[in-house]
């Protein structure tokens, strides 16, 4: 087995990216106009399954226009979950409301039961829907994160959202290719139930633009909106007429160049990573106080990332020291990220009952989940691995 440095997260340029791209330069098209930006948000549409998508620069400008979309206004809250990319609570303070923070599940999505008990204890009815008690504030939507490819609990979450009149937004930047397969949500991809959904292209995603991501909704005023704001405002493109304070977000052709030829790949890195899953599942079975996470009953994961619970006082080690050693082997790993509540500029947004999402941060590591990780890849980690443990 090769001892040579093994990524985290790679892209696998293996199609068409080199054709396309030079099409894009050839033809001299390489800005936010072009056939493939058109392409692009076709094939992503036809992939989930939604009548609308806008491709932009990126995911947390997806964010913003998808919670500006949804109705959400400056000093409203959004209630949402604190173990997540801090993207995603960026992209509410760009829209000039606050984030609620709440609890984890046991597959690290959101809480649904805290976000019920947020609703039904912190707040109080207003004139135009619940009021978080200790501010005033409106409560306006509730934002879900399909956390590293693992489709959240929207059966339960979207009718409770609709119970209290929120919209949902779906933060499904790590999720494309995402789907229920059981329950009410069966047969819907992520990223279709809410009032709309972001999807990221950065470039340790499954699917790639170098960078870029796409707003997706069923709504035809939404996605007009959204289409609007993201040009500029302009409503005349010839006399630069613009109606409204507007966003340069919309992605290059070029950039679309390669995420077209990425999508033409989507059903291979899928397959691809989910063997890697359960190889991972395989040979880690095993090693007391090394736990891969699964999924919930009723789901199919992308599996854009294969997350292991590190049990110290099992494994004889702590996620930490396991990370160090890996590292000095040249094997990247990477914990979750920090509690966003716990993050100093979000130290004063509410934090709701926030308990397991703790205990995750403490154990969680993720390996190496690049789409071409092969079989040699997955037993030289799990090697390590076995060699790093004091087991007691």
């Amino acid at each position: 087995m090769s001892e040579s440095f093994l990524p985290l997260s790679v892209p696998v340029l293996g199609g068409h990216e080199w054709d396309y791209v030079k099409d894009c330069l050839d033809s001299g098209w390489v800005s936010s106009a072009g056939s493939y930006v058109e392409r692009f948000e076709e094939r992503l549409c036809a992939l989930i399954g939604a009548p609308h998508a806008v491709a932009l620069v990126n995911g947390t400008a997806g964010l913003h226009m998808a919670l500006l979309a949804a109705g959400v206004r400056p000093g409203d809250r959004v209630v949402m979950p604190t173990l997540t990319f801090i993207a995603t609570a960026n992209a509410v303070r760009h829209a000039g409301a606050e984030p609620v923070f709440v609890d984890c599940d046991e597959f690290m999505n959101i809480d649904v039961d805290g976000v019920r008990s947020f609703l039904t204890e912190a707040c109080e009815p207003g004139p135009d829907g619940p009021r978080e008690r200790s501010s005033g504030a409106p409560v306006r939507a509730v934002l879900p994160v399909h956390v590293y490819g693992r489709p959240a609990d929207l059966a339960a979450l979207a009718p409770l959202a609709a119970e209290h009149g929120l919209a949902l937004v779906e933060d499904a930047t790590e999720a494309l290719g995402s789907r229920w397969t059981g329950g009410p949500c069966a047969g819907h991809a992520v990223g279709t139930v809410g009032h709309g959904s972001v999807f990221s292209f950065n470039g340790n995603k499954i699917a790639t633009c170098g960078g870029g991501g796409a707003y997706v909704t069923s709504d035809d005023a939404a996605a007009a909106r959204v289409r609007h704001l993201t040009t500029q405002a302009k409503t005349d493109t010839r006399r630069f007429v613009h109606d409204e304070t507007g966003w340069n977000y919309r992605l290059t052709n070029v950039a679309a160049a390669i995420g077209v030829a990425q999508l033409e790949q989507l059903a291979g890195f899928i397959a691809a990573k989910r063997a890697c899953h359960e190889l991972y599942a395989e040979l880690l079975a095993d090693v007391p106080g090394v736990d891969l996470l699964g999924f919930q009953e009723g789901t199919s994961s992308n599996c854009w990332f294969h997350s292991v619970l590190v049990d110290g006082a099992v494994f004889g080690r702590d996620r930490e020291e396991l990370m160090t050693i890996l590292a000095e082997q040249g094997i990247e790993t990477r914990p979750v990220w920090g509690l966003l509540h716990e993050q100093a500029p979000l130290r004063d947004c509410t934090a709701w009952r926030v308990e397991r999402a703790g205990w995750f941060w403490r154990r969680v590591l993720n390996l190496p989940c690049s789409s071409d990780v092969g079989p040699h890849d997955v037993a030289r980690v799990v090697a390590a691995i076995h060699a790093a443990g004091r087991t007691v």
